[in-house]
């Protein structure tokens, strides 16, 4: 079963499928060591790597187990980062978000807004009942943006990763579809 890659709009992004376009970009935010110094992978370090992240999110369209989206910034098309919807299983009804931005784009809440358009998408297309969340227990930033979108800290992976020996706990996080409060839609002036 293929799962169309969506393309969502914000009121400051586009979130729309990944193209070839991107990998330098994409290239330069994952070589990025300070970007990804909670990440649970050491930045990449060959531009091939791009291609590959790139083939693997049309690769996971095409299996149906989930969607990566590029981020746009509207007011000037720049790319900002990507969100994700991995691990979708329609028989739970479950999935697991994801999410990177280059450090430019951090701090303006576009991480909240991001994942807040793919969660709707989440609830409302692919009929979800639990989106799962991990976030590095330094990346207090992450977990801030997880809480602001109403997901429940639910414990604690101990030392579940390892990064060029660097050892590090994870926060598991869950939003269940009742718990789930979408922003009310802006109304039409009278």
């Amino acid at each position: 079963m293929t799962l169309p890659t969506p393309t969502l709009l914000t009121a400051r992004l586009r979130l729309r499928p990944f193209d070839d376009a991107d990998a330098d970009d994409l290239f330069a935010m994952h070589s990025s060591s300070y970007v990804l110094r909670y990440w649970d992978a050491p930045p990449w370090s060959e531009r091939e790597r791009a291609g590959r992240f790139i083939a693997a999110c049309r690769q996971m369209a095409e299996e149906g187990t989930g969607a990566r989206l590029a981020i746009d910034r509207v007011s000037d098309g720049a790319f900002i980062g990507w969100c994700s919807l991995s691990r979708w299983n329609p028989d739970y009804r479950s999935a697991s978000l994801g999410y990177c931005f280059n450090e430019a784009a951090w701090g303006h809440g576009y991480a909240t807004e991001a994942a807040r358009a793919v969660l709707r998408w989440a609830f409302d297309t692919l009929d979800l009942n639990r989106v799962q969340a991990e976030a590095d227990t330094r990346n207090v930033a992450s977990a801030r943006v997880l809480e602001k979108l109403g997901f429940l800290r639910e414990g604690t992976l101990r030392e579940d990763c390892i990064v060029n020996g660097d050892v590090s706990d994870s926060w598991v996080y869950g939003l269940l579809r009742r718990e789930w409060r979408p922003p009310s839609e802006p109304h039409p002036a009278s």
